[in-house]
């Protein structure tokens, strides 16, 4: 039998439903996606209070994983970030089989991390996080996914990112109208001539530096939303902001304009090259595919 490829995958939420979307277009894995991802939405309901569960969580959890049935998924029990650290279900191992091979997904908290540290050569996590930790800081800020290898150093990661999934949301600018002076948009020339303060989540200070670049920001100081203060209220408090969004619809309800995308917060395909082999790359093509537009190079 052909060696199974492992593969780190998040445990719950949006990067975690992209792949399994992702697996399910290139494999047999449609009705994995749908039992994995309906479960967690059900789990996730009962976590934050949403509905309530008639069985226990040891009885939900027995319930959902079948050992003796290896194409069956497992899951496994967490704690939750949220007030009272609860416990929550989640995602922990299922096998799919793409053109003949054998793929092991494996949950992690935070597989780029297990990437890193050379426990799997394929991955799947956010975007985010890789600017979060190893893109390079420069003058000159980023804007696409096809600029992030070249801002990695190889002395930091073997890791390298092979190609978006396609489930994009952005990391917007926002404003309230008064802050833009006559005429002007709502981009990155704008940042270039801004002096002020420019409100973002603490977590997102890296990231935001690596795509404005330190140039843009010379003159600006970062400021934070308050404890339980909604990202786009904060904003409109500060004037100017970047803050992720799909619609921007609740931007506007603060009264805010929506300038320029800046960069897309995607999951990703990534691959450790020091740990990459024939069975790998196999995997890693086979998942990307010529349909998939955001396909980098490696």
């Amino acid at each position: 039998m052909t060696q199974s490829v492992p593969v780190a995958v998040p445990r719950k939420g949006r990067p975690l439903e992209a792949v399994l979307e992702r697996l399910a277009e290139v494999s047999d894995a449609a009705e994995l996606a749908d039992t994995v991802s309906s479960t967690l939405r059900y789990e996730k309901a009962v976590t934050k209070g949403e509905m309530t569960a008639e069985k226990g969580i040891y009885e939900r959890l027995a319930a959902y994983s079948d050992p003796s049935n290896p194409s069956s998924p497992e899951f496994t029990l967490l704690r939750d970030d949220r007030d009272g650290k609860p416990r929550r279900i989640v995602f922990d191992s299922a096998t799919v089989e793409i053109d003949g091979t054998p793929v092991t997904l494996v949950g992690r908290e935070e597989p780029f991390r297990a990437l890193r540290t050379h426990e799997f050569a394929l991955g799947f996590d956010s975007a985010d996080l890789v600017l979060e930790e190893v893109v390079e800081l420069r003058e000159s800020g980023i804007s696409t996914l096809n600029d992030v290898n070249e801002r990695i150093n190889p002395r930091d990661t073997d890791v390298r990112v092979v190609s978006g999934l396609g489930d994009t949301v952005y990391h917007t600018l926002m404003a309230r109208p008064e802050t833009l002076p006559t005429g002007a948009d709502l981009d990155r020339s704008f940042l270039e001539t801004y002096e002020g303060e420019l409100c973002i989540s603490p977590r997102y200070e890296r990231l935001v530096t690596a795509v404005l670049g330190t140039g843009a920001l010379s003159d600006v100081e970062f400021t934070y939303p308050a404890p339980e203060q909604e990202e786009e209220a904060a904003i409109a408090e500060t004037g100017l902001g970047v803050y992720l969004t799909v619609t921007g619809s609740t931007a506007r309800d603060y009264g805010l304009v929506l300038g320029e995308h800046l960069f897309p917060s995607e999951t990703m395909l990534m691959e450790n090259q020091a740990e990459a082999d024939e069975h790998v790359e196999r995997v890693r093509e086979l998942v990307v595919g010529p349909d998939l537009e955001s396909a980098l190079t490696v």
